[in-house]
């Protein structure tokens, strides 16, 4: 950890070279870093899964309530927004073109497949993220998490491990809302439109398009996306040592490198997709 603290402060370097060679290494030690924080996280949560659930349960139902239930007015408008720009538009010009039959096709892929997910995710990543690094990073500083060891609470267990479950069933329960919403408000302003499609012939396209690998890939993508969130916002606020005044500044970071790991994994589910249609 101290390593990256002091490479993050050191002076510019002269050569352009080292300067690019110093940010290469800074970012092999923040992903050595985060990923030794996640083996730690899921060794915690296997290994201490009976432990303290009175205590526990209590805490990572307050954060699905965090990152779940308290976003459902914004991922409401998000969802009309979301049908209005992009999924209303797109019917409308299948219609005038006479490509209505790809209508099913096309709403999985953006929608169900991309789109949802991946803007879930980042308004989550925003909200919620966003928090998790200010909060603990507070901590941290304020000598609360030493606090808790001397306890003898283990601070991934009471603190890490309540956030990490609940922003991965909070951004899968949100991802779904959201497509839901976004796909029923699409045909609404599409109707509004003029597109000459009925509402059934509308979702049994969409419904004939979806496979079971459709949801399976949503379910392992969502939750992908909530449990490295977690893991990197938090690995900011709680695994290096802050100041008081260091946290705005790592709170930036940790989005940052969030918005780079969510755009990561989705690539990577896309690639799979890919690679699976090319083969079949």
């Amino acid at each position: 950890m101290a390593n990256t603290q002091v490479l993050r402060r050191a002076p510019l370097p002269k050569s352009y070279t080292d300067y690019l060679g110093r940010k290469l290494f800074l970012f092999l030690l923040t992903m050595q870093g985060i990923g030794a924080f996640a083996l730690i996280t899921l060794g915690v949560i296997i290994s201490k899964n009976s432990v303290a659930k009175n205590v526990i349960r209590p805490r990572i139902r307050q954060e699905i309530v965090r990152a779940g239930v308290a976003l459902l007015p914004m991922f409401f408008f998000v969802a009309l927004a979301l049908g209005f720009l992009v999924i209303g538009q797109t019917v409308s010009a299948l219609a005038k073109v006479g490509a209505i039959d790809y209508l099913g096709s096309t709403m999985v892929i953006v929608v169900v497949r991309e789109l949802g997910p991946l803007l879930a995710a980042m308004l989550v990543l925003a909200r919620v993220g966003t928090a998790n690094v200010i909060e603990l990073g507070t901590s941290r500083a304020l000598g609360e998490v030493e606090a808790l060891e001397s306890l003898g609470i283990d601070p991934v267990h009471y603190l890490i491990v309540p956030r990490v479950v609940g922003m991965a069933l909070g951004i899968f329960s949100l991802t779904v809302y959201l497509i839901i919403g976004a796909i029923g408000s699409g045909y609404l302003f599409a109707f509004l439109q003029g597109a000459s499609i009925t509402p059934g012939d509308y979702f049994e396209q969409i419904v004939e398009a979806l496979g079971w690998l459709d949801f399976a890939l949503l379910a392992l993508k969502t939750i992908a996306f909530g449990f490295f969130i977690a893991i990197v916002t938090c690995y900011h606020g709680l695994a290096q040592p802050l100041r008081l005044e260091d946290v705005s500044r790592v709170a930036v970071r940790a989005i940052s490198q969030g918005i780079i790991v969510c755009v990561l994994i989705d690539a990577l589910f896309s690639f799979f997709i890919y690679f699976k249609d090319l083969i079949s």
